[in-house]
């Protein structure tokens, strides 16, 4: 998920609680950082500010559509009018919440946003056996469920959404818990390894590749699930 607000402040409310819901979440503090996320990664929501720094964000909306990307956007700002309302949905937003907003809300409308019908769900990511799907918050490994925390959610949908690329710990600690963490060290060690066990269905007592282990250790970068 990409959260466009240039409130540095609620930028960081926003992504801490979208995370602890599950989310993988970047965000941008204005449109030209945005531009620069979008190009790299496909989000499967964008949470968009129209009071931007460096240009309106309805503007900015109406340009991803010309350019024919679908992804749902909802728009969220303190411009409340009917006007403003009519305009962003008219420019290509899926969704519009007025600030101030209640965070439940807020999160009911992106869950209403990834259960669009299959032909416009956001995508569902298959590496080997691995399932992920983000609109249903789904795991499944050759077939069944795999329940996973909303941590566990997170950092597997960040890896997967690369396959066979390296993620570092850096990536994963700015994207699934925020770069003000101050908890344990190991916290991505610690989310890893619980991983493997689930996806693998049991134990696992080293670091060790194996050819049931979905998750490979890069020693000194991070991990990677697929091949290359």
């Amino acid at each position: 998920m990409l959260v466009v607000e240039d409130d540095r402040a609620l930028g960081a409310v926003l992504r801490r609680g979208l995370q602890e819901e599950g989310y993988a979440v970047d965000v941008a503090e204005r449109l030209s950082e945005a531009d620069v996320a979008v190009a790299v990664n496909q989000y499967d929501v964008i949470v968009l500010d129209l009071g931007l720094p460096d240009g309106d964000g309805g503007t900015w909306c109406r340009a991803q559509r010309a350019n024919g990307h679908d992804t749902p956007i909802l728009v969220l700002t303190a411009r409340s009018n009917t006007h403003d309302k009519v305009g962003s949905l008219d420019g290509g937003a899926d969704d519009h919440l007025t600030k101030p907003f209640d965070f439940p809300e807020l999160c009911a409308r992106l869950r209403a946003l990834l259960r669009r019908p299959p032909d416009a769900r956001p995508t569902v990511f298959e590496v080997g056996s691995l399932r992920l799907d983000p609109a249903r918050h789904q795991v499944t490994s050759a077939g069944t469920i795999v329940p996973l925390t909303a941590k566990e959610f997170a950092v597997l949908e960040l890896l997967m959404r690369s396959p066979g690329c390296v993620v570092t710990r850096t990536d994963l600690l700015e994207h699934v818990w925020d770069e003000q963490y101050t908890g344990m060290s190991n916290v991505v060690d610690v989310h890893i390894a619980s991983l493997r066990r689930k996806l693998s269905g049991g134990p696992r007592t080293d670091e060790n590749n194996s050819s049931e282990d979905p998750i490979e250790t890069i020693r000194g970068v991070g991990y990677r699930v697929g091949t290359p």
